[in-house]
C-alpha cells in the first residue's frame, strides 16, 4: 500500500503542478523534503545514543523484565504473538509511558528501540508483522496527557486560558486510539493484508514460543540496604516535583502561568519537566545497584543509536521528498477547494481542512498551519481550539511509518497505514464534536 500512495503523492504534485504552473514550487518542495530529512536523522543521532544506553541499562538490570510481567494481562491482549517476557514488550511500554507525558525525545529512541526488538521475532523480514502495525497504531494513536506543543502556541498567543484544550485533547485521543486499535484488529485478520511473501524469499527468523525466548537474565533482587537507597532516590523526585508544581506548599510564589492552571495541570507538567533528568538518573543507580557495569553497559547501548539514525535516512527522505511535492504544487489548498461544500453540509468548519489533512503528512506542516489559525482566528476562538485539540490528539502517521518501519528495513506495511489514518480520522471528528460541546 505504501508502495501506491507514494506514487499517487509524487504524481499528483507533478500534474496539479503542471496544471497550475507551479513546477518551481515542486521542486524546491523536492530539496527541501530531501534537506529536511536529512536533517532530522542526523539530528537524532545524539538523543538516539543516550536513549538507547538507558535502555541497555534498563535490560541488563531486569527492569524491562520487570516491567512487562507487570503489565502483563493488557500486553498478552494487544500483542499476543509477541512473549509475555520478551524484551519488546517492556520497550514498547516505555515509549507508550513517554508518549502520554509528552517525552517525543525519549520516545521516538524506545519506539525504535521496541521494533528492533519487534524484528527479532519477524517469520518474515522486509514484511510488517500483526505486532508491529499494533504498536504503530498506538502511536498514531497519540495517547497524550497534555498536548505540550500545541499550549505553547496558544500561550505564546497570549491565550486566556491556554490550557482549555487539555480536556477536549484527551477525550479526542482516547476515541483516537480505541480507533486505531479496534481497526489494527480487525485488518489483521482481513486476507487483504496477509502477510505476502515474495516467491523464493526465505524465512531466516521463526516465530518462536514463549519458552523458546532467551530473555535477559533476571538478576537477583535488591536487598534491604539497596532498596531503602532506591526508595529515598524516588521520594526526593517526588519532593522536588511536588515543589515544582505546587511552590505555596514551601512558601514560594507560584508564577503567574501557574496561577492559571489546575493542580492537575500542574502536576502533569512539573512531572514531564522532570521525568527526563528522572529517567537518566532512575535507571543507571537501579542497575548499579544490581551489579551492572553502569558506564560499560551504557556505551555498549549507545553504539546502537548512530547505525540506526543512519539507517532510516533512505525512508525518511522518500516520505517527505513525496509530501513536500504534493505541498508545493498546492494539493492540500485543491482538496479544500473541491471538499468545502461537502465540509459545510456536515457542519465540519472548512477552515480546519488544512488542518485534518497536513496532520497525517507533516508535523511541522500542521503546526505551521495551526499557527496561522491562532493568527486569523485568535487564541481562544473556537476554530483554534479545535485545531489545536486535533494537533493534541492525532499524530503524523506517515512520518511515524517512515521512521519506525525504515529502522528495520521493513518496506510491505500492510495495514499500519489504513488503521494509522482511521485513528486520526477519528481523532479529528472527536475534536469537532467535542470543542463544540465545550466550547460552542
Amino acid at each position: 500500500m505504501l508502495n501506491w500512495i507514494w506514487l499517487a503523492m509524487v504524481l499528483a504534485a507533478v500534474l496539479i503542478a503542471g496544471s497550475f504552473g507551479r513546477m518551481k514550487e515542486v521542486a524546491d518542495g523536492a530539496v527541501k523534503g530531501a534537506e529536511t530529512a536529512v536533517t532530522i536523522s542526523l539530528g537524532l543521532i545524539g538523543v538516539m545514543t543516550v536513549w538507547l544506553g538507558i535502555m541497555r541499562l534498563a535490560e541488563r538490570s531486569g527492569f524491562i523484565h520487570l516491567l512487562a510481567r507487570t503489565m502483563r494481562p493488557a500486553l498478552r491482549w494487544l500483542f499476543p504473538d509477541v512473549p509475555v517476557d520478551h524484551p519488546a514488550m517492556g520497550s514498547m511500554v516505555m515509549n507508550i509511558a513517554a508518549n502520554m507525558l509528552g517525552l517525543l525525545n525519549a520516545a521516538t529512541p524506545l519506539g525504535l528501540r521496541a521494533m528492533r526488538d519487534l524484528e527479532k521475532l519477524n517469520p518474515h523480514p522486509g514484511t510488517a508483522t500483526n505486532a508491529m502495525c499494533t504498536f504503530l497504531a498506538i502511536n498514531t494513536g497519540s495517547v497524550q496527557l497534555i498536548p505540550i506543543t500545541a499550549i505553547g502556541v496558544l500561550a505564546a498567543a497570549n491565550s486566556q486560558a491556554p490550557y482549555a484544550i487539555v480536556g477536549t485533547a484527551l477525550i479526542a485521543t482516547c476515541f483516537s486510539s480505541a480507533a486505531g486499535l479496534i481497526a489494527v484488529k480487525l485488518f489483521e485478520k482481513m486476507r487483504l493484508f496477509a502477510p505476502v511473501v515474495d516467491a523464493g524469499e526465505r524465512t531466516t527468523v521463526a516465530a518462536p514460543k514463549s519458552d523458546d525466548v532467551q530473555l535477559t537474565p533476571e538478576l537477583s533482587p535488591l536487598d534491604p540496604v539497596r532498596r531503602v537507597m532506591l526508595l529515598l532516590f524516588v521520594a526526593f523526585f517526588c519532593w522536588a516535583i511536588l515543589s515544582m508544581a505546587f511552590p505555596e506548599l514551601f512558601q514560594r510564589a507560584a508564577s503567574a502561568e501557574q496561577q492559571l492552571q489546575s493542580g492537575f495541570v500542574r502536576a502533569v507538567n512539573a512531572i514531564s519537566i522532570g521525568a527526563i533528568p528522572f529517567l537518566l538518573a532512575f535507571f543507571p543507580l537501579y542497575a548499579a545497584l544490581k551489579r551492572v557495569k553502569v558506564y560499560e553497559e551504557f556505551v555498549e547501548g549507545a553504539k546502537e543509536g548512530f547505525n540506526v539514525a543512519i539507517r532510516i535516512i533512505p525512508y525518511l527522505v522518500a516520505m517527505l521528498l513525496a509530501i513536500s511535492m504534493f505541498r508545493g504544487a498546492g494539493g492540500i489548498d485543491l482538496l479544500t477547494g473541491w471538499l468545502r461544500p461537502i465540509l459545510n453540509a456536515l457542519q465540519f468548519p472548512p477552515d480546519l481542512l488544512p488542518m485534518a489533512l497536513m496532520r497525517p503528512l507533516s508535523g511541522s506542516g500542521s503546526l505551521g498551519i495551526f499557527t496561522e489559525l491562532v493568527k486569523q482566528f485568535g487564541p481562544d476562538h473556537i476554530v483554534t481550539r479545535m485545531a489545536g485539540t486535533i494537533y493534541g490528539s492525532t499524530e503524523t502517521t506517515f512520518y511515524v511509518v517512515a521512521v519506525y518501519f525504515g529502522a528495520v528495513g521493513v518496506q510491505r506495511t500492510r495495514h499500519a497505514i489504513p488503521a494509522g489514518l482511521i485513528a486520526d480520522l477519528a481523532g479529528i471528528i472527536a475534536s469537532v464534536i467535542v470543542c463544540r460541546m465545550m466550547f460552542g
